[in-house]
């Protein structure tokens, strides 16, 4: 008999759902490769005069880690317990 962890824990449909969010999110790990936000950082403080600007910041990733995350998503459903 094959060990499925956390099979004695979560029945069939939720494996399968968490195996399909995650294999949801490691699509769009692999489409969207890049993230920019912004924070405000104050630029001039005098008295009552405050002016601030907005410093963008960038956030990549490899598209490798978004088929990696599709591939455990992968792993999740098949290894979901059969009826």
């Amino acid at each position: 008999m094959l060990f499925i962890p956390f099979s004695n824990i979560f029945n069939e449909n939720e494996m399968k759902k968490a195996g399909i969010v995650i294999l949801i999110l490691g699509l769009a790990l692999t489409i969207f490769t890049a993230f920019t936000f912004f924070t405000r950082e104050k630029v001039v403080d005098i008295g009552s005069l405050k002016i601030t600007a907005n410093k963008p910041h960038h956030l990549s990733w490899s598209p490798l880690i978004g088929i990696a995350v599709m591939g455990v998503g992968g792993v999740v459903i098949f290894l979901a317990p059969k009826k």
